[in-house]
């Protein structure tokens, strides 16, 4: 089922929430809502659910329209047929697993087939034999998996996920990830997801849709708001930025050389920083001169701090905010103009 939002607005107390939003929710696709705290991603998702009352604009599911100021509607949250994960489980101390599950489906009005429908949804979370548990009794993971198991049981047309991994160390973070992508996919769900982690939105994501300040920043998949970022904050708050002019043209550290490669690679002289091992790379923290800039560069040995080197950027992989993109040739001659270039 597609969702389509129009012109969604919220404000609080005289404060602007989030701005007029447009958005599309294509079937079958992941879609992230990615930002800091306080950008306005759940009061959107709250909104779509239906637990949040929009200052004005209008929800529609298909041709179905969910919520509109001018037409007066707003259907109740247990008819828009949405499931949803919360951040903290939201289950039941006193009730089973099985329990849980089936609450869901009793307060959707899916009372028929009711234990077939918990146990497939259980099967599908693989917590089958644990119908008889307290949520007490079980991890943090096999809870997240009730909790989810309680959102698609009804087989929504949506599932809102509101930061669910957030309450998980960071290995069985990583983990649910993994086993979350693959049930929406293997389910064919339509998914909603909100964070501020970057690592969720690139690795979950057939859309990302950045926000700010209650505005959308950018929007398009992982590859492109990676790549191409069309604003200065999507550009430093996804990955690293190496800022050439401020909040104009920037280059990805995995981009920086440190030989030249090229008779049309521009040349930057700098002092190392810092050195920090992570695994498979030593990451180095680096002042550019004649520049307030620090860079950051990747390198396969260590180096020495205080050392003076030289970096090279082809000006194929510097990208324009104004545009989004990665330039080519003809950046060269306009950052070479912007940034001091010596010869390497």
């Amino acid at each position: 089922m597609e969702i389509e939002i129009r012109g969604i607005h919220k404000s609080f107390q005289g404060t602007a929430a989030l701005l007029p939003t447009d958005i599309t929710l294509r079937h079958g696709q992941f879609t992230t809502l990615l930002g800091p705290s306080g950008c306005g991603k759940t009061t959107l998702l709250r909104m779509i659910a239906g637990l949040e009352q929009p200052d004005g604009g209008e929800i529609y599911a298909e041709d179905r329209c969910i919520y509109s100021v001018h037409q007066r509607i707003d259907v109740p949250v247990h008819k828009r047929n949405f499931g949803m994960v919360f951040q903290d489980f939201a289950l039941w101390p006193h009730m089973t697993v099985y329990e849980n599950v089936a609450f869901g489906l009793k307060a959707a009005k899916h009372k028929a087939d009711l234990r077939q429908k918990v146990t497939e949804a259980l099967a599908m979370v693989r917590l089958q034999g644990m119908e008889n548990r307290y949520p007490h009794q079980l991890s943090g993971g096999q809870q997240q998996r009730v909790a989810f198991a309680r959102a698609v049981a009804i087989r929504p047309a949506l599932v809102l996920f509101d930061e669910p991994l957030s309450a998980l160390d960071a290995v069985l973070r990583e983990e649910m990830r993994i086993e979350m992508m693959s049930l929406v996919k293997d389910m064919g769900l339509t998914a909603l997801y909100v964070t501020h982690d970057q690592v969720e939105a690139m690795s979950m994501s057939d859309e990302i849709v950045v926000m700010r300040k209650g505005e959308v920043l950018q929007r398009g998949t992982p590859e492109t708001i990676y790549e191409a970022p069309s604003h200065p904050f999507v550009a430093s708050f996804i990955g690293k930025s190496n800022w050439l002019t401020p909040d104009q043209t920037m280059v990805r550290p995995e981009h920086v050389t440190w030989n030249r490669s090229s008779t049309e690679d521009l040349c930057y002289q700098a002092t190392v920083l810092s050195v920090s091992y992570v695994g498979e790379r030593y990451e180095i923290r680096l002042q550019l001169d004649e520049s307030d800039n620090k860079w950051t560069a990747y390198l396969d040995k260590r180096v020495v701090i205080g050392e003076r080197v030289n970096l090279y950027v082809s000006p194929r992989c510097i990208c324009r905010m104004d545009e989004g993109s990665f330039q080519g040739r003809s950046m060269q001659q306009n950052t070479a103009e912007q940034t001091p270039v010596v010869a390497g």
